[in-house]
């Protein structure tokens, strides 16, 4: 298995292997670990009590502590940061040919991010970043819905139901306005490819796009009149799809205390990655809240086996409002 240690000067170094990420950590023993070269353990050594023989043996160093590796969260915050530096704008984009900003390869995201390369390759995946001339870019937002909408538009000119949409039709109709594979990576962020008697089709992932278009929608406004949004939502999404506001998780939050009640952005990437200060910046946006709505802005928080509600004793402090239980920080919030 290899090993390698990563971070940055200003970072507390990482060790990674393929697929996880461990912190580490000096610890102090009370027994003194003595380097010998050439040295066998008891299993090594033949069962043959009667040849053995005793060595002098040099001792080429010696250490009273030892790196305690524990294993923890990928920083992978850092990875759209870098990315979203020079989001693509499209083939004809002026500012895209003009940019000075740096283009990363696999290979450098492997040197600037303190992750193993399975959880970055993964999360490059869950941002829907793509490669293009060997760089990883992620879409600008206004280009991806630009994209989004020739396809659903395409998919309601043809009456083609939203679980099997061919992409030989979408690159034929569509290649015209935008690259192939911008069309074809359009289709894999936000549908299932499957292949159906030799032929590649997708299915759409309704969740997906209704979440997408609610953003576009409220990226402009501070706040959005809940009902009004709700109304405005529906009819911008694709006929046939359904709009809930649980498709929002993560992504919007709702004032009930405010009347009438609004809505408003609440991206749960745009949040410190570190666990104190990603609840003191909850906790600065409103004072109390419900595990229902908290728990969308800090599960990824949780390490391996560890749950929202053990985050939220850490971190907060519970107590009854209205016969409803909620959850205000522990400390004061400047």
């Amino acid at each position: 298995m290899g090993l390698i240690i990563r971070g940055e000067k200003d970072e507390h170094a990482v060790l990674c292997s393929k697929d996880k990420t461990y912190d580490m950590k000096i610890a102090d023993t009370s027994n003194m670990l003595l380097f010998v070269p050439g040295c066998k353990t008891p299993e090594e050594l033949k069962a043959d009590q009667a040849s053995c023989n005793i060595i002098h043996s040099q001792i080429a160093g010696f250490s009273k502590n030892y790196w305690e590796l524990r294993r923890c969260r990928p920083k992978l915050k850092k990875l759209r940061k870098l990315l979203m530096e020079d989001p693509y704008e499209g083939p004809d984009s002026r500012k895209d040919q003009a940019s000075t900003f740096s283009k990363y390869t696999t290979e450098d995201l492997l040197n600037l991010i303190q992750a193993s390369e399975e959880e970055i390759l993964h999360q490059l995946q869950v941002i829907d970043a793509c490669k293009i001339e060997g760089y990883w870019r992620i879409l600008d937002f206004d280009y991806e819905m630009k994209l989004l909408n020739h396809v659903t538009q395409l998919i309601d000119s043809e009456s083609w139901p939203l679980s099997k949409v061919p992409l030989c039709a979408c690159l034929e109709e569509l290649g015209s306005l935008e690259p192939r594979e911008m069309i074809e990576h359009i289709l894999l962020s936000y549908g299932r490819k499957y292949v159906d008697d030799g032929e590649v089709f997708f299915e759409m992932h309704e969740d997906k796009i209704c979440r997408a278009i609610a953003q576009m929608l409220l990226q402009n406004a501070v706040k959005f009149n809940l009902s009004e949004f709700e109304e405005v939502w529906q009819q911008s999404v694709p006929e046939g799809m359904t709009t809930r506001l649980d498709q929002l998780q993560g992504l919007a939050l709702v004032d009930k205390s405010s009347r009438p009640e609004t809505i408003f952005l609440l991206k749960v990437e745009d949040l410190p990655e570190e666990n104190q200060e990603r609840f003191n910046s909850l906790f600065g946006i409103r004072e109390k809240w419900t595990e229902v709505d908290i728990t969308p802005y800090i599960q990824d928080l949780c390490a391996e086996k560890q749950t929202v509600g053990a985050l939220l004793t850490k971190y907060a402090r519970s107590s009854m409002l209205n016969g409803v239980k909620v959850y205000n920080s522990r400390r004061p919030i400047s």
